[in-house]
């Protein structure tokens, strides 16, 4: 069993119509200071590679970069991390995404039932409530619909600190895409945490997918809402 890199993880969400944050993958610090004006306003920037599904474990990201110097030291500081179990690995810059309301979702594989969607709440929600639910691959428009429903909080959907509220069509299509994502052969798990809404909007913030077999070779898109 293998992994995508988190570019290549979102790269391929993208191509099947999911929503992601605009990434772009680099070599050098003197590179991402290039990627962040490009970008601009704050950036994140993390180590980036096949082998690093639990970069923040490591203390692989920096956030909220908001000048060049930060961003080149921060370069700097991750690729000098990186070790030799590491493999081949890139600085990921990207647009720093800012919303209230934070979701989970992604698609496991179970040995009893097969594929299954899962939609759960994020951040402060998570910690508060803690709620998840699933649905059996293949699913509907209306088996996503009752899978908001079914998270048992209305009021996230509402609009909450001047953000409008959740364009509910939007959400629906984001897990559709998700799910088709994950019909592609040798994709065995998907997992997107955050979901950030984003001015009424799913953004894919952080996505990881995982494969059956040797990675999968993810397609060339352009990344960004």
């Amino acid at each position: 069993m293998g992994s995508l890199s988190e570019f290549d993880s979102k790269r391929l969400l993208a191509a099947h119509g999911v929503p992601v944050s605009r990434d772009e993958l680099v070599r050098s610090p003197e590179e991402a200071v290039a990627a962040a004006v490009a970008i601009g306003g704050d950036v994140a920037v993390k180590l980036c590679g096949e082998n690093l599904a639990h970069k923040s474990e490591r203390g692989l990201v920096r956030l909220g970069l908001d000048n060049p110097e930060a961003v080149r030291a921060a370069g700097q500081e991750l690729l000098g991390a990186a070790t030799e179990s590491d493999g081949d690995v890139g600085l990921l810059v990207s647009e720093m995404v800012s919303g209230h309301r934070e979701l989970i979702a992604g698609v496991v594989h179970t040995p009893q039932f097969g594929a299954a969607l899962m939609l759960g709440l994020g951040g402060v929600l998570a910690e508060a409530i803690g709620t998840v639910v699933f649905r059996l691959l293949p699913v509907g428009a209306v088996d996503c619909q009752d899978m908001i429903d079914d998270l048992g909080v209305p009021t996230l959907l509402d609009p909450q600190r001047g953000e409008p509220a959740v364009n509910r069509d939007a959400l629906i299509g984001a897990l559709l895409s998700l799910a088709e994502a994950a019909r592609d052969d040798g994709i065995q798990a998907v997992d997107v945490n955050p979901l950030v809404i984003r001015n009424g909007l799913p953004v894919a913030v952080d996505a990881l997918v995982v494969t059956s077999g040797p990675a999968v070779d993810a397609p060339v898109v352009t990344s960004g809402p």
